[in-house]
């Protein structure tokens, strides 16, 4: 038996697309459930926009052989718990900004903290001049600027209501941001 490195001997990786005929193991079965995880969590279209049916998306997996990360060309799009919920890679959370509408799942900040949420600081309350109304601590958001530029994903600290009114307080703890 061959050596291997540590990563590859507990995830397995697995290139998929809808279309291939050639992975008897289904797994492609995979990607409708995770399309409608992403439907349920982020909203009506959000499955497609991760996964697309025409991409091959490489779904890396868990040593129980469950779904862990989907990426594509490289980069990761969405980490899928242990609860059931995604958590967001940078380029999951730019295929949601593209098609969910504004408010939608986003944190929206101006000038003065753009710098700092780009290079991967938190976002605090007191900054934030936008939020989607639906937005409710623990879930996974989008933080725009005010001119729309995506510039980090991560989990919201506090529900909407809360990161509006707050004039303390960290609103989202940033997981990936664009600078990183």
């Amino acid at each position: 038996m061959t050596e291997t490195d540590p990563e590859s001997a507990e995830i397995e990786r697995t290139a998929v697309t809808e279309t291939s005929e050639e992975d008897e193991s289904s797994e492609a079965d995979d990607l409708p459930s995770l399309r409608i995880t992403a439907d349920y969590q982020f909203g009506a279209g959000a499955g497609t926009a991760l996964f697309p049916r025409d991409e091959e998306l490489e779904i890396r997996r868990s040593s129980s052989g469950r779904p862990q990360q989907v990426h594509a060309d490289g980069t990761r799009l969405v980490t899928y718990a242990t609860d059931g919920r995604f958590t967001l890679g940078l380029a999951g959370g730019a295929r949601l900004a593209d098609v969910l509408d504004s408010p939608a799942g986003r944190v929206v900040v101006g000038d003065e903290s753009e710098p700092f949420v780009r290079d991967g600081k938190n976002v605090f309350a007191k900054f934030v001049d936008e939020a989607d109304g639906d937005i409710r601590a623990g879930d996974e958001v989008l933080v725009t600027h005010e001119n729309g530029d995506l510039l980090a994903v991560g989990r919201a600290e506090l529900d909407a209501d809360a990161i509006l009114d707050f004039t303390t307080g960290m609103a989202v703890k940033v997981r990936d941001s664009a600078s990183e």
